[in-house]
């Protein structure tokens, strides 16, 4: 997938002492992504708007906001979480992905 004419935020997000970090893009029709890498780690965030998760490269597995069951996922596979909540991801292998938001 390539994006073209994009606006690109400068500043990092990097999460948990570097161990995850994106860049936020914004297309040209307006729609806001970030592009990133997990190292291996459990790690926990919280939405405002719905994410849908490509995943590019790497395996993880995820459990939503209130749920007790991990479900696994790998590259070519997407997932996909509910605004105004949160998940937690277990990353087995070094996850490059996108987010799309809204």
């Amino acid at each position: 997938m390539e994006y073209k004419n994009v606006t690109v935020k400068h500043k990092a997000n990097i999460y948990d002492g570097g161990k995850v970090t994106s860049r936020t893009i914004t297309t040209d029709k307006g729609e806001m992504k970030t592009l990133g890498i997990m190292q291996p780690g459990i790690y926990r965030f919280n939405t405002q708007a719905a994410e849908v998760i490509d995943v590019l490269q790497g395996r993880c597995r995820v459990k939503l906001a209130n749920s007790q069951n991990w479900e696994d996922f790998e590259a070519g596979e997407s997932i996909e979480i509910p605004e105004n909540s949160h998940f937690e991801i277990d990353v087995s292998e070094l996850l490059d992905y996108i987010c799309h938001f809204g």
